[in-house]
């Protein structure tokens, strides 16, 4: 399993728009996410290790969030010809077994993956009430059979930070995943 950091584009960025397929079919753009606290995109997948790691734990910080009134949203970009169980069908399975109460969206063309510079599963980018861009980085400090808990400690302490108004945390470490699963010749920029 290749171990691939996120980006970690600029705190500051605008988030890019978006308009795609929940696994219901429903299109869910940024203005149904956004909210006046901000709004957390997390790029993920169904097999990935890193994901399977914390989607319990992930699930469960998706409600919190929601409860404290933050968008939430899970967004696939995997090439699911080459991936079939990163597939709109099976995202459809992985919703009802985890219990996502967040949209879960199919990034087809994977271009809403490439305007957030998103490069790993998962891979997350929280956005204050502006839409500017607070925290990109881990979840927490654990990984696939290291043996550390997972808690989300680096992303819930951005997320009540946002809430507390205070500032985005200083140490902001690269999320660690699995590489999106990227079209034969439709790979971004920021990797070459």
């Amino acid at each position: 399993m290749a171990e691939i950091p996120s980006t970690m584009p600029p705190l500051g960025m605008s988030a890019p728009a978006f308009a795609l397929p929940d696994t219901s079919g429903r299109v869910v753009t940024l203005e149904d996410v956004a909210t006046a606290r901000g709004f957390l995109a997390v790029f993920m997948c169904n097999h990935c290790p890193f994901v399977k790691h914390l989607r319990a734990q992930l699930a469960d910080f998706g409600r919190e969030c929601q409860a404290k009134g933050i968008g939430v949203v899970g967004i696939s970009s995997n090439d699911a010809e080459h991936y079939p169980s990163d597939s709109p069908e099976a995202m459809v399975r992985e919703v009802a077994e985890v219990g996502y109460t967040f949209p879960y969206l199919y990034d087809e063309d994977q271009s809403v993956a490439k305007a957030y510079k998103a490069a790993c599963t998962p891979d997350f980018f929280l956005f204050d009430g502006n839409r500017q861009l607070f925290y990109r980085g881990q979840f927490d400090s654990s990984r696939p059979g290291i043996g550390l808990e997972v808690t989300g400690h680096d992303l819930r302490g951005a997320a009540h930070a946002l809430l507390a108004g205070r500032e985005a945390p200083a140490q902001q470490l690269p999320s660690i995943g699995c590489s999106i699963k990227w079209k034969p010749g439709n790979e971004p920029d920021h990797f070459t």
